[in-house]
């Protein structure tokens, strides 16, 4: 079992030679060399750029392409550490491992399409697709656990290591996705990636700390000399120095440059798994449909506050008994099911919620 963490770094586009190989020197400068410390008290990284960029509008960034790749081997060659781009096409796939790279990750719009995904697979099950070192996977844009399943089965034909990348959808978390991803596939390395899950630099930190709370691999974060010059993700995007707080959770643990490291099996067991783990998971999803369900509360009361204006600017009071009644008989009538099939929610319980969420509707009215 492979008991270190993993983090792949850089800026989310290589947006040109002098961006890649700054970010790569200040990288390597906060890191260590192998010999230089244990390898029990660092943390192995990867650097990163898109030289290719799905971009839902075509008037935004596209990514430089094929030149890109010239500026990742020459980090690679200078700083001595592997490097790893994003394909979304046998062509890409072709001229990334014909320039160097020792990994490829497949993005989260490629992922929503599993036939563009097994579209991939003959180019990287050739002889020398070999030379990859392993393949990231995204989850799909959508939320999808059985797709991103079968994703990871379809790049594993190919015979080349294979890691998981938890990146939400939407800016928002998807526990409940990664954990049945996590418990379907525990062999499979997951890492987190904060800086899409979020889409703010600011909050990158604190979902960090989600990686030993859930037992994950390592990250995947978006790292740019300049964030705010970035042609794409500038809001998301954190400096090497911020990085450099983020990944030393524990006295002595720093980065180093990541170079012939082969992936192995995840090492953190879920079932029944120590320190809590599968808590941490159900905790996770219930605080995630907790901010939902209060985002979704705070909604209902803009509406409620819309509705008063209109009711006052008509003469109609803020209490219509009649449909106070409707709604209750609507409620007792209603029976939402447990997807666990093991019984439903109490009149009681309806009643009472819709009585605390009907007054402060009125509140908002008045």
């Amino acid at each position: 079992m492979n008991c270190e963490l993993l983090y792949i770094l850089g800026p989310c586009a290589a947006e040109s030679r002098e961006q890649v190989l700054e970010t790569a020197r200040e990288l390597a400068a906060i890191s260590c060399q192998p010999s230089e410390v244990s390898s029990q008290h660092s943390v192995p990284f990867i650097f990163r750029a898109g030289a290719w960029k799905p971009r839902t509008s075509p008037r935004t960034f596209q990514g430089i392409g094929e030149e890109a790749l010239t500026w990742l081997a020459e980090a690679k060659m200078l700083y001595g550490m592997d490097v790893a781009t994003e394909v979304a096409t046998p062509e890409h796939v072709r001229k990334a491992i014909a320039a160097g790279m020792d990994y490829l990750w497949i993005g989260a719009r490629t992922s929503a399409n599993p036939m563009a995904v097994e579209n991939l697979t003959p180019a990287l099950s050739s002889r020398e697709g070999g030379k990859i070192k392993g393949i990231l996977i995204k989850n799909p844009v959508n939320e999808d656990a059985k797709l991103w399943i079968g994703n990871i089965e379809r790049l594993e034909k190919t015979g080349i290591p294979v890691m998981a990348v938890h990146r939400g959808c939407g800016h928002q978390p998807c526990w409940r996705m990664a954990h049945q991803v996590r418990l379907a596939r525990p062999d499979i390395p997951m890492l987190l990636d904060p800086s899409h899950m979020s889409g703010d630099a600011a909050k990158v930190p604190e979902l960090m700390q989600m990686i030993p709370q859930l037992g994950l691999d390592g990250a995947m974060v978006e790292v740019h000399c300049h964030p705010a010059e970035a042609l794409s993700d500038a809001k998301q995007q954190i400096t090497p120095e911020e990085l450099a707080d983020l990944t030393q959770p524990h006295p002595g643990r720093v980065l180093r440059p990541s170079t012939g490291r082969s992936i192995e099996q995840s090492s953190s067991p879920l079932k029944g798994g120590s320190h809590g783990i599968e808590l941490n998971w159900l905790r996770a999803e219930i605080d995630e449909l907790d901010d939902k369900l209060w985002d979704t509360i705070a909604a209902r009361m803009d509406v409620s506050r819309r509705i008063g204006e209109w009711k006052k600017a008509n003469g109609v009071a803020p209490l219509q008994p009649e449909r106070y009644e409707m709604i209750r008989e609507r409620l007792k009538n209603l029976t939402p099911t447990l997807s666990s099939g093991e019984g439903e929610l109490r009149t009681e319980f309806k009643l009472a919620l819709w009585e605390l969420i009907h007054e402060e509707s009125l509140r908002q009215q008045s």
